[in-house]
């Protein structure tokens, strides 16, 4: 280990951080400048990894659970080779930049995930190392190691205070994820000041408790952390925390160790000391050494790489159907066509078991098809009797169970997806959507097409209450930017739901399911497996030009039927809206064509009101606009005056 041109590669990311930062006049040089030397090693003497192919497949993966200190990760991406320059740099937290205020997944190659709300880093990472797994036990053969990497984090104290980083590490502890390795910034500060504020239990305890191993060190012994990393890996059934005492802000003589380094620029005199004080002889200073270091290492990183593309390709020729199944998983592709059930007119249904046949159907063609539930597979119905579970004793598993860990078991989701090779589920209640809602927004963000499967989605849940029934959740998910929220008014619009949700590769699906039995119905469009992919389709037709128009989602499209019915012969149009924000984004002439202009529009939909103002007036529009009760579904929807007969007196009075 070369110690003096780490030093300097420290020295270096020290100077790019605090000058980036006061620059933009906005950051985090806490971080940074605390934990320089872990990035120097990190990026120079540990991590696999290739500059000049940053997707190679098997690379190690670093995540900065501690988004905050995004300068940490744009200095050492700079100075290793990847492709973010001195002039991004300097336009740190500018728009345009890949130089984000925190990281984001796609700005820039490196940026593995995107990290900033405090604890999903290190979630989003155990998804990666299960990946990594489920990958090895498929592709390994005994004389081929082709899946072979670790994944490495770096967390803070507030990424540990937050729930999510206690729900995934508990559930990598079961799983014994002996090649996940997090390092610790213990710098015992947060904004507020000292973590003595709100924060003294002991780290090293609860991580052994959860079944990781636990090792401590400083952060500025360089050979230390090396020989720290060598011992977590030679511990093969736990992942591994590794704590090392730091000082906020190091190197800035008045402010380090204080809550005053950690969330603002230092200050042109704080800088202008911290150089004095460090050596850094001017701006945006990159130290010689560090250049001439990171070119070496970057000839035995593409050697090391094409090494493994070498064995690849020997491994390519003597399993090409491992190969071939190999490409399929990284393109995306499915093995064939699923073979779903036929439903018959007047069958009755719940959508969320009709998903469970789609989800299995699919699970048979599409062998990377991965995820599970958060303690509710019966309820929510995404059993897939064929794939296996997942455990430490069975890495092929496809099933995961991840007990009552919904926020936990999303973030996971995210970095199964994340990772490459593997299409991720994950399914919990409805109304527990709040639970998992950072995550999905992260899924959204990064346009990850994570598929959530949402069951009781309404107030037919019954007899569990308003806890469990879902009011403001549709209107809610629906405002997530790049989120599809579909939900299928029967079970062979459920079919069709799957289809569209592996279709979508440009971010999230979120399937709305019912618990209750839904009715099969007749649908006048004979082209509705194609139309209801711009989001909407005519259930029921009329001759001429309709009296009215319902539009309706999920179970409420029998209500329509069923009122329409009761309002002959007054000529009704019936839509089945599954999908409202992928319908609203269809052209102007497409829309009228399903929902005509000029013609009084009615909704129905056993949720809030808001978002379906611009269809109808609030007046037109039948929803359920406060909490539900206690009782057998169709009990409580009577109670609540959500019925069929409430939609036709409500049509009735303006036809």
């Amino acid at each position: 280990m070369n110690t003096h041109a780490l030093e300097k590669v420290a020295l270096s990311v020290r100077a790019l951080s605090m000058d980036a930062i006061q620059k933009a006049n906005s950051g985090h040089p806490g971080l940074p400048l605390g934990a320089a030397e872990l990035g120097a090693v990190l990026y120079g003497e540990i991590l696999k990894h290739d500059p000049s192919d940053p997707t190679w497949p098997d690379r190690d993966r670093f995540v900065l659970s501690a988004g905050h200190g995004s300068m940490f990760l744009y200095s050492l991406l700079h100075l290793s080779g990847y492709p973010i320059s001195l002039e991004d740099i300097k336009n740190f937290r500018q728009v345009g930049s890949p130089c984000a205020g925190h990281p984001e997944y796609g700005m820039a190659p490196g940026i593995e995930t995107t990290t900033g709300p405090l604890g999903q880093g290190i979630a989003t990472a155990v998804g990666m190392a299960i990946a990594e797994t489920m990958l090895a036990a498929r592709f390994n053969t005994p004389d081929y190691t082709i899946v072979d990497h670790y994944t490495y984090t770096l967390v803070g104290d507030g990424c540990l205070q937050e729930g999510v980083s206690a729900e995934a590490s508990s559930l990598a502890g079961h799983l014994g994820l002996g090649k996940l390795i997090a390092f610790y910034d213990s710098n015992h500060i947060t904004i507020d000041g000292s973590t003595d504020l709100s924060f003294t239990e002991n780290v090293a305890k609860r991580y052994e408790a959860y079944g990781w191993q636990v090792l401590e060190g400083s952060m500025y012994d360089l050979e230390g952390i090396l020989s720290l990393v060598q011992q977590a890996k030679q511990e093969t059934s736990k992942p591994t925390l590794i704590i090392l005492t730091s000082i906020i802000g190091k190197g800035a003589p008045s402010k380090q160790g204080s809550h005053e380094a950690h969330g603002a620029p230092l200050g042109t005199e704080e800088v202008a000391a911290a150089k004095a004080y460090l050596g850094i002889p001017g701006d945006f200073y990159v130290a010689p050494e560090a250049t001439s270091y990171f070119a070496e290492k970057q000839k035995e990183w593409k050697k090391a790489r094409e090494n493994w593309e070498l064995r690849f390709n020997e491994w390519s020729k003597k399993y090409p159907d491992k190969r071939a199944q190999w490409d399929a998983f990284y393109a995306g592709k499915s093995e064939g066509t699923p073979s779903f059930p036929s439903f018959n007119i007047g069958d009755k249904v719940a959508t969320r078991s009709a998903s469970n046949k789609a989800l299995v159907a699919f699970s048979k063609v599409t062998p990377n098809l991965v995820g599970g539930s958060a303690d509710l597979q019966g309820p929510n119905a995404v059993a897939m009797p064929e794939a296996g579970t997942y455990s430490r004793h069975n890495r092929a598993g496809r099933y995961l169970h991840y007990g009552i860990r919904e926020f936990g078991m999303a973030a996971i989701s995210n970095g199964l997806q994340l990772h490459g090779g593997l299409r991720a589920f994950c399914a919990t209640f409805m109304v527990f959507s709040d639970y998992l809602r950072p995550a999905l927004r992260l899924s959204a963000l990064m346009k990850q097409p994570v598929i959530y499967v949402l069951t009781h989605d309404s107030i037919f849940v019954g007899e569990d209450g308003p806890t469990h029934q879902p009011i403001e959740h549709l209107a809610s998910l629906r405002a997530i930017p790049n989120v599809r929220v579909l939900r299928p008014a029967d079970a062979e619009e459920t079919m069709v739901a799957w289809e569209m949700a592996m279709e979508h590769r440009t971010g999230p699906t979120v399937l709305a399911l019912t618990r209750q039995n839904v009715l099969v119905f007749k649908k006048d469009d004979p082209e509705w497996k194609n139309t209801i992919r711009t989001g909407a389709y005519i259930v029921r037709q009329t001759e001429g030009t309709p009296d009215v128009t319902i539009i309706a989602t999920g179970s409420e499209v029998a209500m329509a039927l069923a009122a329409a019915d009761k309002l002959a012969p007054k000529k009704v149009r019936v839509v089945s809206m599954i999908c409202k924000e992928l319908f609203e984004s269809q052209p102007a002439v497409l829309q009228n064509s399903i929902v005509p202009p000029g013609v009084r529009t009615v909704v129905c939909e056993a949720a809030c009101h808001l978002g379906w103002e611009g269809w109808a007036k609030r007046e037109d529009i039948l929803s359920i606009d406060r909490f539900g009760e206690s009782g057998p579904g169709d009990k409580v929807a009577h109670h609540l005056g959500f019925t069929v007969d409430a939609l036709v007196a409500l049509i009735q009075r303006g036809l």
